[in-house]
């Protein structure tokens, strides 16, 4: 078989992902296969990107992943970064709400519904007593229907309450997707908390069931915790999936802007990709992989597939911020405890979270400073990111003055703006992703992958990698009907 060329437009995890999976599957099958990876900026990794300054190591974009989730283990495993995986601290664990302007603690478990005990739950005073007894009524109130979707807040003020859903649920949910939980997908963002509802008719008694089945862990593993990071910071991982790329043949291009696609017939049932870039120039595949934002793939696929097009510009965003400030440590050990605290939208404050980052992450800042990491933005809080750097970081100083006492001058700030950065999964997402794949089923060699999707976290998208790279191969290949 002659060498078969694939284009992938999009250079952030999921398209180099894709470019290694393709690479990787292509060599155990023994089909010859040319890859290139466009990318339109100036550097790899799209959202992430690590800066060190000094001893201070700060993440612009996302700062870990979910170990639960096996793609980033195995891709890290496999581009021998295993030994740079880092667990959070083992110390320091507690994590903080907002409420009534004041801090409350989280107490361990309530993320997964399941206390590991019960007095610092009834104590931590984040619910009322009404509110705790509506949060337990979850065990006897019926499931809901099988079919249709429901928005993550219909969800949990159905399970849980009102009081539940507005103090911890919601901004634990917005702290993920930076959205607004009237509008998100429950099937699309949370399926798990669906199928426990259908299956227990409950989620307490459900997570209480999956606690106690849950297979032992396996032996001879390093134990993780939730969430992991590389050493020096993940901006590790895009370099070494770049070097590893480079080493395999695959040609990578920065500044390489797509303008236009065009299609053009092959053969029977197949077709050749002709991309029109911004230089005049063009290039011409038999495969191409969009790992573009959707709002990209939207204007590149609707002369193709007007149905595409439209579907793809059904996905909104949002755009977030994040602020890095190091402070002298003498001056605000005494107020910084745990990892770091959430804010409810009924708060009415400009951030969203905050994480004390050296000291949830070891090498993360010297030992003579303290490493603070700040959210803003999201879906109808992003008016602050308009602002200039000073008056964004005086308004993210202000509210860390106000709820936690930080008072003193920082030695260090930055601010990383990230303008439509998020996908939102809005109620309908999984329909609608039905309804693209078929519009873009009629051309064979060609998919979409990336975080607009199928999940936004790293292992998420690598994972969605590696599907498009294997679907991709099978239509190159020939090995399944077109």
């Amino acid at each position: 078989m002659s060498s078969l060329r694939t284009i992938i437009v999009g250079g952030g995890i999921s398209g180099l992902a894709t470019a290694f999976a393709l690479q990787e599957e292509a060599a155990a099958k023994g089909v010859s296969l040319q890859c290139t990876v466009l990318e339109a900026g100036s550097y790899w990794g799209g959202k992430i990107v690590t800066h060190r300054i000094g001893e201070l190591v700060t993440e612009a974009g996302p700062d870990s992943f979910l170990s639960q989730k096996s793609a980033g283990l195995e891709l890290c495993a496999k581009l021998g970064l295993a030994d740079q995986l880092i667990n959070t601290n083992e110390t320091g664990k507690k994590a903080f709400v907002l409420r009534a302007g004041r801090l409350h603690e989280l107490p361990e478990g309530l993320v997964s519904f399941v206390p590991k005990q019960m007095g610092p739950f009834l104590r931590s005073g984040l619910l009322s007593w009404t509110g705790l007894a509506r949060m337990g009524l979850d065990t006897v109130i019926p499931r809901g229907p099988a079919d249709g979707d429901e928005s993550l807040a219909s969800f949990f003020r159905r399970r849980f309450g009102a009081q539940a859903f507005e103090r911890v649920l919601e901004p634990l949910m917005a702290g993920i997707y930076a959205g607004d939980a009237e509008q998100m997908s429950l099937k699309a963002t949370f399926p798990r908390f669906f199928e426990l509802e259908q299956r227990y008719g409950s989620i307490i008694r459900g997570m209480m069931a999956a606690k106690k089945n849950a297979p032992p862990p396996p032996s001879g593993r390093p134990r993780r915790t939730m969430f992991v990071s590389l050493k020096n910071g993940l901006s590790d991982l895009v370099t070494a999936l770049t070097e590893r790329l480079t080493q395999q043949g695959v040609e990578l291009r920065l500044g390489c802007r797509v303008e236009a696609l065009r299609v053009r017939s092959h053969q029977a049932g197949r077709w050749m990709y002709d991309l029109i870039l911004d230089d005049g120039s063009a290039l011409s595949a038999e495969s191409l992989v969009l790992a573009t934002p959707a709002y990209v793939s939207a204007e590149l696929l609707r002369p193709l597939t007007p149905i595409a097009g439209g579907l793809l510009d059904m996905i909104p965003y949002a755009s977030t911020g994040t602020v890095s400030i190091a402070y002298p440590a003498e001056t605000v050990a005494s107020v910084v405890e745990g990892f770091g605290f959430i804010v409810p939208r009924v708060e009415e404050r400009d951030l969203i979270a905050a994480t004390w980052t050296s000291l949830k992450w070891p090498h993360r800042a010297p030992t003579d400073q303290v490493l603070i990491r700040c959210y803003v933005g999201g879906i109808g809080r992003d008016a602050i990111l308009k602002l200039d750097d000073n008056d964004l970081l005086a308004k993210v100083r202000a509210d860390l003055a106000a709820l936690c006492g930080i008072q003193s001058e920082p030695v260090y700030a930055e601010v990383n703006r990230w303008w439509k950065a998020m996908p939102q999964y809005t109620v309908g997402h999984l329909d609608r992703l039905s309804q693209l794949d078929a519009a873009v089923s009629r051309y064979p060699g060609l998919a979409l992958t990336g975080a607009a999707y199928r999940g936004v976290g790293i292992p998420d998208c690598i994972r969605d990698g590696a599907l498009t790279a294997s679907r991709i191969l099978k239509d190159l290949t020939g090995e399944r009907p077109s």
